[in-house]
């Protein structure tokens, strides 16, 4: 299914939006029609949702060079799951043997590691320490800079903010294997950031849905996974991945017209009897092996109501106050500004950078910080990530990835702390 070296088109080949593709059959229950739509459409969350059935196909695991070939022929970067530092890690793919192949994850409260799988799965694992929020909310950004002449004393501002590019312009990423409780994260931390809907130069979108759930992992009763072949118009490209001893095969379904475009670039089949079904099954049978589960209340109530709970003193015993839980996060957005100036007073800077509320410095105010104590601060961070998050942007601040638990030196295990609370305000 490889195209030819030099970008020639084989006997028979059609040229595609994206240079030439092998012949395939083509589908006739594509809800859009237009694919040179691509080149101008905006992110996926911009896609209107359609009545239509989904477009769906069957690629192997050998078509993933084709997708990676096509995205960059299109003038994304594409960014996936690679193995560095004994991690699972996001970073850019230069091919489909950079993704982790035959290699799952871990988890437990304070404990990762990576694992040998029997086959050569390649989305097997569970979520890392990384989410796709450094590329959307970057750890570090300069924001502004500002020159003077000390001969005149003129102020010249460049506002600016710092953006990666290339020969090409801004980066265009392409985010692959993308998990449903993070395709939620994204949108939850566009909502937090006051992004707009549509835009010209967001992420192409290749997300997987979840067969093989960690331990930490709490997506279904969060309410954002494991399966996202609902949810088109979040999405470009869903994959499920149907992994044997004989071939890698994924059944893909289309979430957007630029994600339709991408597949006419890649080889692949009809779906087969009965793949879709078993596909869908294996999505579902995944809810029901979650690690952790958060107790049925309504948490919002729950936490407005826990303010003076003994648990707050039992967890603050526990916690390092580290903020470990709140870089994990991939919905965590706070951060701080740091001005920086040489020597000569020319020329200055403003930084930005991810902080915690953890941080004792972070509820500073004059005369001193506010939440002084672990008890005070741990309970900030959980009452504004499944309480008042929904007051301000109106939905949770958790997808259910379960990083904060796995992350957490301490293993301090939200889903517990939540049911403890529960318990304790019904005595």
């Amino acid at each position: 299914g490889a195209h030819p070296p030099g970008g020639g088109a084989p006997p028979g080949a059609r040229i595609g939006p994206f240079g030439p593709a092998a012949a395939r059959p083509m589908s006739s229950d594509r809800p859009w029609r237009d694919s040179a739509r691509v080149l101008t459409m905006g992110t996926a969350t911009s896609i209107p949702a359609v009545s239509a059935p989904p477009r769906r196909a069957v690629i192997t695991a050998d078509a993933l060079d084709d997708l990676l070939a096509a995205l960059r022929a299109a003038g994304f970067r594409p960014v996936g799951p690679t193995v560095g530092a004994g991690a699972i890690i996001l970073d850019e793919l230069a091919g489909a043997a950079d993704l982790p192949h035959g290699r799952g994850s871990e988890t437990g409260p304070g404990h990762y590691r990576l694992t040998e799988r029997g086959d050569g799965a390649v989305f097997g694992h569970s979520g890392g320490p990384q989410s796709w929020k450094q590329f959307l909310h970057p750890a570090r950004r300069r924001l502004f800079t500002a020159d003077r002449d000390l001969a005149t004393g003129e102020l010249t501002l460049n506002e600016d903010a710092e953006t990666e590019t290339d020969s090409a312009g801004p980066v265009r990423y392409a985010f692959i294997g993308v998990r449903p409780c993070d395709l939620a994260a994204i949108r939850v931390l566009n909502r937090a950031l006051r992004r707009p809907a549509e835009t010209d130069h967001g992420p192409f979108i290749v997300a997987v849905e979840c067969t093989e759930p960690g331990a930490t992992c709490f997506c279904t009763s969060a309410g954002t996974g494991p399966g996202c072949a609902d949810r088109a118009g979040e999405f470009d490209l869903a994959l499920v991945e149907i992994a044997d001893r004989h071939q890698d095969r994924f059944l893909v379904t289309v979430g957007s017209p630029r994600g339709d475009a991408i597949l006419d670039a890649v080889p692949y089949a009809p779906v087969p009897d009965g793949l879709l079904e078993a596909a869908q099954a294996a999505v579902a049978a995944a809810a029901d092996r979650m690690g952790r589960t958060l107790p049925p209340t309504d948490l919002r109530v729950l936490l407005a109501r826990s303010a003076e709970a003994d648990r707050w003193d039992d967890v603050a015993a526990r916690c390092l106050t580290c903020g470990n839980c709140t870089m994990v996060c991939p919905t965590c957005f706070c951060t701080s500004v740091e001005d920086t100036s040489d020597l000569t007073g020319e020329h200055a800077e403003r930084w930005e950078s991810w902080d915690s509320c953890f941080d004792i410095d972070f509820s500073y105010l004059h005369g001193g910080s506010v939440r002084t104590s672990p008890r005070s601060r741990y309970r900030q961070w959980l009452t504004h990530k499944f309480g008042t998050w929904h007051d301000q942007f109106g939905t949770s601040g958790c997808v259910g990835c379960g990083r904060c638990i796995a992350w957490c030196p301490a293993g301090i295990d939200v889903t517990e702390e939540l049911a403890a609370l529960d318990q304790e305000g019904r005595r």
